[in-house]
């Protein structure tokens, strides 16, 4: 039986890449070669990590030119038709738009509750977005700096736009904040007390609060909840003495509110900018993903250390059952990892 016909550009895709293959291919705006960056980045393979270290640090310098835009929201909320029908808006306005997803049950579980394509068919198809899910496997932390690596990667790809989505539950916006230039949270109207169950440290990250599914007879009550939001802001001290959070209406389904919620985003930009903190933000989390990095880097080598590794099990046993302290614990593999515990 004759083998079936293989297109050439099949045989290049499937080859093995070199770092400066990547770094050309990424550069061009090749979408197979970009997927196949970011798949480098998410190996814990030594020599993947090797090799995407070197490529993110030769991407690095055609990256940073894109608005990055982090997204969360309570459930129900309707991210993902809100992402999606915000991305079409920019692609019609000639912006390439990514989207990335940090998802906290992906580091738990190994499932994933974020990042679905088919969430996003109509912006998935289009040439002018990439949707990418978080890593399913690894620390919260690792997911965190894998999505990093990736903005680089699509920055450096022609993206202009790199929109960061999590699902609402505390740490992960933490770690969003930490990479983004605008912080939007997706809230409904019609949940009884429209500030219960917001955690207040996600409402504080907010620079700007979107009140969805303002539509047909919910128009009202996504105006009073606007309202009791804003009120709600009033009383918190705000990120910046730059910005102030705004509050805004909007409806993923019908479009309303759209355009002018994204030009609460771009006045976010040009009031930090104007003030010098957009460029002074970015590098305060330069220096933050350097110390996250350290930390993580030092939990692995302790973690993979042949002496530290033979302790744990023990050393966790002793401390669950009473037998020795936390600390007790904690001083015994620092020190035999080479490392003096200070008191």
């Amino acid at each position: 039986m004759p083998h079936p016909k293989i297109h050439s550009t099949q045989i290049a895709r499937r080859r093995k890449l070199s770092v400066s293959d990547y770094v050309s291919g990424v550069l061009a705006g090749d979408r197979v070669t970009i997927g196949r960056a970011i798949t480098l980045v998410e190996s814990t393979l030594p020599a993947h990590e090797a090799m995407a270290e070197q490529m993110i640090l030769q991407l690095l310098p055609h990256s940073g030119h894109a608005l990055r835009v982090g997204i969360t929201g309570i459930p129900g909320a309707g991210k993902s038709t809100f992402i999606e029908a915000l991305g079409i808006r920019l692609m019609a306005q000639s912006h390439k738009v990514a989207v990335l997803a940090i998802d906290p049950s992906s580091a738990l579980t190994g499932g994933s509750i974020l990042g679905d394509k088919t969430r996003m068919q109509e912006l998935s198809a289009n040439p002018s977005a990439f949707i990418r899910p978080s890593p399913s496997e690894g620390s919260l932390g690792g997911v965190a700096r894998k999505t990093r690596e990736t903005m680089i990667v699509c920055e450096a790809g022609g993206f202009d736009v790199v929109i960061v989505e999590t699902v609402g539950t505390g740490q992960s916006e933490t770690l969003v904040n930490d990479m983004v230039d605008c912080f939007l949270l997706l809230l409904v109207a019609g949940a009884g007390d429209e500030l219960q169950g917001i955690k207040r440290g996600i409402l504080e990250l907010a620079d700007i609060v979107a009140v969805n599914k303002a539509d047909g007879d919910n128009v009202e009550r996504a105006e009073l909840a606007r309202r009791q939001y804003a009120n709600g802001l009033h009383f918190m001290r705000p990120k910046l003495p730059s910005w102030s959070p705004q509050v805004t209406t909007c409806s993923a389904r019908t479009g309303a509110g759209l355009d002018e919620l994204w030009t609460l985003v771009m006045a976010h930009r040009k009031a930090l900018e104007a003030a010098g903190d957009f460029a002074a933000h970015r590098r305060e989390q330069l220096v933050r993903w350097m110390w996250s990095m350290i930390h993580e880097r030092l939990l692995t080598a302790l973690r993979e250390d042949p002496t530290v590794r033979a302790l744990i099990s023990p050393l966790e046993a002793a401390v669950s059952n009473g037998q020795v302290t936390a600390s007790q614990a904690a001083t015994e593999l620092l020190k035999a990892f080479g490392i003096a515990a200070r008191s």
